[in-house]
């Protein structure tokens, strides 16, 4: 069928510059160890930051919501479809949050979409680090609000930014709290003073924070001691909680507008029993299981400081993201290449996913790694990177 020439073009292209990815199938469950094309290789690129995925509370508490309650719900949340375990999620969220409601939404991208597209108006300015998540730019872009960006981190960026919107009924500062690639933590305590001064309101994206950071894994704000100073947290349902969804957690106010206006929300089937209970399973793991937060720092101490020991630049990683940056995108899939045949699947990150000379392969650790198999990917690490000359 003809009319898609000009998309493969781009796709011939992207095969030239040597950043085209076929999908790699995972022919086992999640874990420290995964099997592709039948060989069992240490994984360095999943997300389930605490081992959640397959625990078995999880997958009892998911089985027996599908004996009760059935595949799905058959209705969005606003007309039929939201049951008695859905409430009892969002209030089990709002408490781990420390804060008055929560919503769940369809993902952690849906969420930021849903939160930033009901609350913005053209009388509004929305305020953005400039490596925030695609879903937080994504959602702006849904916005009709004034956009502003500051430098990454930057506080004086930020702070010169308030004193030149002063003029908007509202300002709305929109940080990651842990930023995917980088794995540098914002600096929260310095922007929620500067909203406090200006003020404007804060709003913290913890996709990466939120199981990781704080008492028992509530994420940034909790982790810097700024419970009830930050308006709007969001988090997702899929990292380290390892199952699926997001959720925003803030006043009851802003929960109760979001119900009637937040578009993901009000047009799409809520989630099924088996995700919902899973979920709150989930988060009495995390309350009942410190032990998995402390292994997980463990094991980012020991990747880290081995990678820094060969040689290799891991930018200015603070939490379990640790990038190794190599910046030639077609030498950062080599790189994935020869770990893989090494025995480390570990993805290589390129354009547009970060900037252009910015390409890396970026590692993740989990709870689930043994130390020994941390020794392992450090020295199939060693091996491809002095093959490729990277080291």
């Amino acid at each position: 069928m003809k009319g898609f020439e000009y998309l493969q073009k781009e796709l011939d292209a992207m095969q030239k510059q040597g950043i085209f990815r076929n999908l790699i199938e995972l022919q086992s469950e999640q874990g420290s160890k995964v099997m592709i094309d039948g060989r069992n290789v240490i994984q360095l690129s999943s997300n389930d930051y605490l081992g959640l995925t397959n625990h078995p509370r999880l997958k009892k508490a998911a089985l027996a919501a599908i004996e009760q309650f059935g595949a799905g719900t058959g209705s969005v949340r606003t007309i039929a479809g939201t049951f008695t375990m859905h409430n009892r999620l969002e209030e089990k969220l709002a408490k781990f949050k420390h804060t008055e409601a929560a919503l769940v939404f369809q993902s952690g991208f849906t969420t930021n979409q849903g939160v930033l597209s009901a609350i913005l108006t053209d009388e509004d300015v929305v305020i953005s680090d400039e490596l925030n998540h695609a879903s937080i730019i994504d959602g702006i872009r849904l916005t009709k609000a004034t956009r502003k960006v500051y430098q990454h981190v930057d506080m004086e960026s930020l702070e010169q930014t308030l004193k030149e919107t002063q003029e908007y009924r509202k300002r709305l500062i929109v940080t990651d709290g842990v930023f995917s690639m980088d794995g540098d933590i914002a600096p929260l305590p310095a922007i929620v003073e500067l909203a406090e001064k200006y003020d404007a309101l804060v709003m913290v994206d913890d996709a990466h924070g939120s199981g990781v950071l704080g008492e028992n894994g509530r994420g940034t704000v909790n982790h810097f001691g700024l419970d009830s100073r930050v308006h709007i947290q969001v988090g997702t349902l899929s990292k380290a909680i390892g199952v699926l969804g997001g959720y925003v957690a803030s006043t009851r106010t802003l929960i109760d507008y979001l119900i009637h206006k937040a578009r993901p929300f009000l047009f799409s089937t809520s989630h099924p029993p088996a995700v919902t209970m899973a979920c709150i399973e989930a988060v009495d793991v995390l309350l009942k299981e410190p032990e998995r937060l402390d292994k997980l720092w463990n094991n980012t101490k020991f990747l880290k400081e081995g990678l820094n020991i060969l040689g290799f630049n891991t930018g200015h990683s603070e939490t379990p993201i640790t990038p190794v940056i190599v910046g030639d995108e077609g030498l950062s899939r080599q790189f994935s290449d020869k770990l893989l045949q090494n025995g480390v699947f570990a993805q290589g990150i390129a354009f547009p996913t970060v900037a252009q000379g910015k390409a890396r392969i970026r590692t993740i650790v989990t709870a689930q790694h043994s130390q020994d198999e941390l020794q392992q990917a450090l020295k199939a690490f060693e091996n491809a990177g002095k093959e490729l000359g990277i080291i």
